[in-house]
């Protein structure tokens, strides 16, 4: 099992992951806690979606001039988003641009999961560093956050063992 995405939790949930994938258990786990695949698979809808999200929770952020799924994010990267933000001058005024990107691998899979990365991205339109602020932020916009988060990355560790739940 590749403890990439489980590796800064204990031990011991390490060992209990190991022990439910070998089981072949952590699937029918996940798939009991999320049976259901989003339907999100263009950029269009992708955006829609994240401006609902940001609209409900961070109106008075700056503005996104793009959100879109992307082919070239990959776990070597260590992510499944990315948040740029570009400032640009033009005269005296310095204008910023800022973009989501969402790793296309996250087109099938369950909604919440979609859900709880769109959050971490909006979340950096406000705090930029991963400290207290920026998880409280995350835990406004998605109460269950953290436990999203170890899920996916549950996920994560079956898909990279060949082993992906929501895969027909």
């Amino acid at each position: 099992m590749a403890t990439d995405y489980l590796g800064h939790y204990s031990p011991e949930i390490q060992a209990q992951v190991a022990q439910l994938q070998a089981q072949g258990k952590l699937g029918a786990y996940l798939l009991k806690r999320h049976p259901e695949v989003h339907q999100i698979r263009s950029d269009k809808a992708l955006y829609e979606y994240t401006m609902a999200i940001k609209n409900q929770y961070l109106r008075q952020s700056s503005p996104l001039a793009k959100v879109c799924f992307d082919d070239k994010i990959s776990l070597s990267h260590q992510a499944l988003g990315l948040h740029t933000y570009a400032a640009r001058r033009q005269g005296h005024k310095i204008k910023s641009k800022n973009e989501i990107r969402i790793s296309s691998k996250l087109k099938f899979v369950p909604e919440s999961f979609l859900r709880m990365l769109v959050v971490h991205e909006l979340a950096h339109l406000r705090e930029k560093e991963h400290n207290k602020a920026f998880y409280k932020l995350c835990m406004y916009m998605e109460p269950d956050y953290h436990q999203l988060e170890f899920e996916l990355r549950l996920y994560l560790t079956l898909a990279e063992a060949g082993e992906d739940p929501y895969q027909a």
